[in-house]
Formats: structure tokens, sequence, C-alpha cells
């Protein structure tokens, strides 16, 4: 037998497939211990283990089958595996927006490498029309592909080369700039262009995927049809973060890149604007502001693009017993900036105060942020605030944690005289900031209380 045909299986797992005389990317028939399957016989990843087979069942999903359990198997038809999306020409259609998508990596209009159980995205104009038609309803495409990484590779040097292609496409003239991501460090990126691409002319949507498009459950096409709406049609020139509102599919949400915060590992409705509402709510149809004030599309190409970053800068996350060690390895490795996530207020340990103040004379940029995630740090109502603000750490706010950290090495990237540091750090660009957090800017409720109980009966979660 060709050992093509068992890609990725091993040992024990190869060999039931060869006892049943069943190959890879058969439709088979599996009878189990724990009931009858029907479906795909999948690759196995390089790296798994030898013990399961997997299905791809007629729902969609995928699942994997002890191989201890089966009692039988058969093959019904060896169809041949499709390993690239469908590719049509992307119509133009005169009168519609022109928008650009620069991709990164992420998981939107994809298809999965199940030998290596990579995520391989579409990505060309033809084989986005071909994934997801719609999208010639709304814009006029073009696409480039500018990385090739997980979110979690992302990073400043990758922010730094995004703001030069925005500030690039913007001089091209283009109407708006898509920029498909994984969901991860969204919201980390998010923040680093609003601070690197400033005085947008057209919107600058950030858009990814929770889901991968071979799942029927998948919010990949929705978010990219929204985000091309927006970035197309709407009228917020800012940098935003579109993804799912609620977890069905009524209608995405625009959040602005400095407030955005991903929240839930697997939900669609992950990312939520945290100490504020969302900017817009957006749907095929069209982009609905919740907000009133915010920077409009213009038809000029100025743009101010500032993409600078150093990356010498620690986010610290203070825990109880936290040792000063932990800050002065920090130091002692020519770190220039360390974004505090404090407990309450904005308080650490009175034991770390002799590494902040070493810290400090070595010229390191201290600033405070909380775990609490909504509200601000106030370092003035306790003893603890006082002390630390003595030995050189700097409230910031309001500001989301990951915010600060990418808008201290943004700052850092341009002067490191502490003044002109703690002046960019606490001037507000893009409400990374904000005077004061609304009454609905912090909603979490908790079930099982009778308000809340009733409230869900009927909305949607």
């Amino acid at each position: 037998m060709n050992k093509d045909n068992f890609q990725g299986y091993k040992a024990e797992a190869l060999a039931i497939l060869q006892r049943f005389n069943v190959h890879v990317w058969d439709n088979a028939e599996v009878d189990t211990t724990r009931g009858h399957f029907s479906g795909k016989v999948l690759p196995r990843a390089e790296n798994t283990d030898s013990k399961h087979i997997v299905l791809k069942l007629e729902t969609g999903y995928n699942v994997g089958i002890n191989i201890d359990t089966i009692t039988d198997m058969s093959s019904t038809t060896v169809p041949q595996p499709v390993f690239q999306i469908p590719e049509k020409q992307f119509p133009y259609t005169e009168g519609l927006p022109h928008v650009k998508l620069l991709g990164t990596g992420g998981t939107i209009a994809s298809r999965l490498d199940y030998r290596t159980g990579a995520v391989i995205p579409a990505f060309s104009p033809g084989e986005l029309y071909g994934a997801v038609p719609e999208l010639a309803e709304i814009c006029n495409l073009d696409t480039e592909k500018v990385f090739a990484v997980f979110s979690e590779n992302m990073g400043p040097s990758q922010y730094m080369a995004l703001a030069k292609q925005i500030g690039k496409e913007i001089e091209n003239g283009i109407e708006g700039i898509v920029i498909g991501h994984g969901t991860d460090t969204l919201h980390h990126t998010g923040a680093a262009l609003t601070f690197m691409c400033q005085n947008l002319p057209v919107p600058v949507i950030l858009v990814g995927s929770q889901r991968s498009s071979d799942r029927p459950s998948s919010d990949a096409a929705l978010n990219l049809m929204h985000a091309m709406t927006a970035a197309g049609h709407g009228d917020i020139a800012e940098v935003l973060v579109c993804m799912f509102g609620p977890t069905s599919d009524e209608y995405g949400l625009l959040h602005k890149g400095t407030r955005v915060r991903k929240m839930h590992s697997s939900y669609r409705s992950t990312f939520r604007t945290i100490g504020d509402t969302p900017i817009a709510r957006v749907t095929r149809a069209g982009v609905t502001p919740i907000k009133k004030e915010y920077n409009q599309r213009r038809k000029d190409k100025n743009v101010k693009i500032v993409p600078v970053f150093d990356d010498r800068v620690a986010m610290l996350y203070y825990y109880p017993g936290m040792k000063p060690e932990m800050l002065d390895s920090i130091t002692e490795n020519g770190y220039k900036g360390v974004v505090w996530v404090g407990t309450g207020l904005g308080h650490v340990n009175k034991e770390m105060y002799p590494a902040i103040e070493r810290a400090h004379k070595a010229g390191v940029h201290q600033y405070m942020t909380l775990q609490t995630i909504w509200g601000y740090v106030h370092m003035f109502v306790y003893d603890t605030g006082r002390d630390m603000m003595a030995k050189g750490i700097i409230p910031a706010g309001n500001m989301l944690p990951e915010v600060a950290f990418i808008k201290l090495g943004w700052a850092l990237g341009q002067t490191h005289d502490p003044e002109e540091v703690k002046k960019i750090m606490l001037t507000p660009i893009n409400d990374e900031i904000t005077e004061r957090e609304p009454y609905n800017g912090y909603l979490v409720y908790q079930g099982g209380s009778p308000e809340v109980e009733e409230f869900i009966k009927h909305v949607h979660k």
C-alpha cells in the first residue's frame, strides 16, 4: 500500500486503517463501542498521537475516534482531496469603492492543511471571490500578503511595516483598508496602528475570525463582509476592530483600536470595547454609528505616519509575593520601560520598592495600569500609591495594560527624555485615556440573579 494513502498516521492507528483497507480522504462508516460514525477520514497532524483516527462528519465538525473502541470500518467512496479554494475572476463594478486587503496570516476565508494542522488562507481576489462571492457586491478588491504569521508572532517590526504600507496605500488613493489578522493579538496591533497612523482620511479595519472557514459556525465570511462594508462605505476614518457583536449572525461591532480587548477564548463575540461603548454597528447594509464623535472620512491623502518602536519594554503583572529580582532582571538586561499591571487602584507590595527605585535611577520609565481592566489608576488614595509615585511610577489613567505597553514602546521609539515620554504617554491620541467611563461602558452581569435571568430570556447572548 502506498504510504501516501495514510498521511500522518503512525503505528497503531495506521494498522487499523490497513486492517480495514480504509485510506485517508475515504468516506467511511465506523462502528465503535460508543456508537456509529460516518464521515471523511482526515490526515493527522505530524505531531499527534497514534491512538486516534479523525473523521470530518457531515455537520462539518471533526471528531477523533480512539482506535481501541473501533469494531468495524468500511470505505464507501474514495473522493480526491481538494487542496485549493475554487478561484473565480473578481469582477470590477463601476461605482463601488476600491478597498485593499492586507494579509498578515489570519484565518479569514481559509482551509486547513490536515497534515500539519496549519491554516492556509485564501488570499488572492479570485480565491476570496470563490470563497465569499458576496464581496463583489460590496467593493472592488485588491489584496496583498504582507506577512504570513500567527498573531502571536506579530510584533514591532510588523507594526511598523503595516503602518508604512497603510501610508503607501493612502498615497495611492485607496478608499479603505482591511487588515486580516489572527485574533489573539489583534488588539495589540490595533493599538500600535492607532498610534503610528494618525489623522487617517479613510477607514483602516482590522478583522479576524474565531473559527476557521472549514467549520459550519465560522464567523470568517461575515466578519470579512462587515469589514469590507466598513472600509468601503463607512464614514469612520480610524483604526477599528471589526468582529461579531452578539454570538448570532445579526451584526458586527466596530471598536476603537485603543479601547478593545479579546475577552473570551472561543466565543465569536469575543471582542469588547472596555470602559466605553463600541463606536458603531455594522451589517451588510451599512454602518450605524453608536458614538457621535469620531474622525470622519475625507477625500485628501493627508496622514501622519509615525512608524517607530523601542522593543525594550516589558509588562509586569503583579502577583502577591512578587520578588524584587523580577524587576531587577529587567533593569539589568537593558530594558527602558515597564508597564505595571497592579492590583486595585494600582498597587504592588512594599518588597518591590527598592527594585522600583533602582529601575528609576537606571532610567527605566515605569507606568501603572490595572488588573481590574475597567476603571482608573488612583495612586493618591493610599500610602502605597503615593510611595510608588515618589519612587518613579506614573499612573496611566484608564489606559488598558496592553495599550499602555504598546504606547510606551512607541513613545520610547521617539525619545528617552522622561518629561517628553510622560507627555506622549498621558496625552490621548484616540481615547486610550478618557475623562470618564460611561455607566454602560461597564456591563458584567452574573447569571443566577433574577433580573439577569429575566433579561437573558429576551435577548441574545
